[in-house]
């Protein structure tokens, strides 16, 4: 997943929790191929069609902000070090909570399906208008520009196999009926893995219910404890390893609402030449008085959001009528490194969940590592040599900091040159960069293809696998890079069953080659 089912509070997959139009789904952003009058950016939020496709929720107020920059350069090789990640987060935070505001884009749709669309403190103008939805639309602004905007139902353009992600992670709700409620019954303290363990009764793949953990095929939850005791992967009759994933595409016939944009550069920042990086997050804000989402405070208390505090100050009248429920950057932000928890909804601001960042990469570390070293490949993390993966968590980033160190500063490396059209000397992105600030940065000058952005194409789970493979190694005479695992001769030749890649390689529906590019609803 990129961000569906996440924060807690409008996570369906617990028993007890609806499927809420807050719930926002995704975040794209690439540079158009129009480039007829100037370079253009499109963005397309999507999020839960609630009430139904095409059908918005009227208590919601969806937010997409934009901050451009120049391309940022990385903590070098000689801060390396947790003193010198946490100097560039603090480095970096100025940014966003300093006086280089972003500018915003803000939708409210009324009862009569009509969408109020605002641009705020764009350097050309601020002005808003009442658009159609459902409808593609030419905005024209004050300033001679003109935006595409399309604000309505499609295909959900996310592909993934959610149930094997769940299964490497040992999530309790996506196989059994937990409620909201049972915080401690959710990723359950057994070993995070990409194949299977011996004797995991509680997720292993049940021949004899194949559909176990799909849609809503759950059982009830058996008495605890809910631990493993084993000291070995599983394997079969014929010494293959099962794979936690099956490379079906969960989200498949499932439509979305969406906010898709195509807004001249020129528009977005009167220095086009220089500020080359497009930064954008998406926000959903639900209306106070619709009483919707209460397990979300009106007014979180500060120790428990600190955020939250200087938000509050910075609102204006119209933003002071909502709560913040979910935010949008980075696939796998919230979802992997966040654990979706409601107080850290934080979008560029998550530079105060570094050091936990550390000690949740080191805990996912110490479940894929060694499961990547039992398939023969290399891995970036520090497991020991284990032989098998460990369930390990960290109180101290200064603990886990070593063990992922490398996971963390490593540069991902690209399959090839297509990504730079241009040729520049861009250096590859490093995890460190792209999760902290969560945001989707646009690089203007490649194809927008993940890390530089985010394609509707690039399949963002498998590649975010990847973080955990060492991009110094190789294989066949090449460096192992982001779309290695998203090779199919690669399992071909692996001892594991079933032969596919991790998750689908390609979308349920066609995307359109045209604005606005996401594929017509079911």
């Amino acid at each position: 997943m990129a961000d569906h089912n996440d924060p807690n509070a409008v996570n369906s997959i617990f028993s007890d929790i609806d499927i809420s139009a807050a719930d926002l789904y995704d975040l794209f952003g690439f540079p158009s191929a129009d480039t007829d009058g100037g370079e253009k950016v499109v963005i397309a939020l999507t999020f839960a069609s609630i009430p139904a496709a095409g059908v918005f929720d009227t208590d919601m107020l969806y937010r997409i902000l934009v901050s451009p920059d120049p391309r940022v350069v990385g903590p070098g090789s000689d801060e390396h070090t947790l003193k010198g990640l946490l100097k560039y987060f603090d480095a970096i935070k100025e940014k966003f909570l300093g006086p280089s505001k972003a500018s915003e884009i803000r939708v409210t749709v009324d009862q009569s399906q009509r969408a109020s669309i605002k641009f705020i403190d764009f350097p050309g103008a601020s002005f808003s208008t009442v658009i159609d939805t459902n409808k593609v639309t030419t905005i024209d602004t004050p300033n001679g520009h003109a935006i595409k905007a399309y604000i309505g139902g499609r295909d959900d353009a996310f592909f993934n196999d959610l149930t094997g992600f769940f299964r490497s992670i040992n999530y309790a709700p996506q196989f059994y009926r937990v409620p909201h409620t049972m915080a401690g019954s959710r990723e359950l303290k057994i070993p995070k893995t990409l194949i299977e363990l011996e004797g995991n009764h509680l997720f292993n793949f049940d021949p004899n219910d194949p559909e176990w953990g799909y849609g809503d095929n759950k059982r009830e939850l058996p008495p605890g404890p809910h631990t493993w005791n084993g000291d070995k992967f599983f394997k079969d009759a014929n010494g293959n390893f099962r794979f936690v994933y099956s490379g079906r595409d969960c989200q498949a016939g499932i439509n979305i609402n969406a906010i898709i944009l195509e807004i001249p550069l020129a528009f977005i920042t009167s220095a086009p030449d220089h500020n080359r990086i497009v930064n954008t997050w998406g926000e959903s804000w639900v209306l106070k008085a619709a009483d919707k989402i209460e397990t979300i405070p009106d007014h979180p208390f500060w120790l428990e959001n600190p955020i939250s505090l200087i938000g509050q100050l910075k609102l204006d009248d119209e933003l002071k009528k909502y709560k913040l429920v979910d935010t949008d950057g980075q696939p796998f932000a919230d979802a992997a490194l966040s654990e979706r928890e409601d107080n850290r909804q934080l979008g560029a601001n998550n530079f105060w969940l570094g050091p936990a960042f550390v000690k949740r990469l080191a805990h996912l570390g110490w479940g894929f590592g060694p499961s990547i070293s039992a398939l023969g490949l290399q891995t970036s993390f520090d497991h020991d040599n284990s032989p098998v993966s460990v369930h390990k968590t960290y109180s101290l980033a200064t603990l886990a900091f070593p063990r992922a160190k490398k996971t963390l500063f490593q540069s991902l490396n690209m399959p090839d040159d297509s990504w730079n059209p241009k040729g520049l000397n861009i250096p590859f992105r490093r995890p460190v960069e792209i999760f902290v600030p969560n945001v989707c940065a646009i690089d203007m000058d490649t194809t927008g293809t993940w890390p530089y952005g985010r394609r509707l194409e690039d399949q963002v789970a498998t590649r975010f696998l990847s973080m955990f493979l060492d991009m110094e190694a190789e294989l066949n005479g090449k460096k192992y890079h982001i779309e290695l695992l998203n090779d199919p001769a690669l399992w071909n030749s692996a001892p594991i069953e079933p032969k596919t890649v991790p998750n689908p390689m390609k979308n349920d529906k066609e995307f359109l080659s045209d604005f606005p590019y996401l594929a017509e609803p079911w």
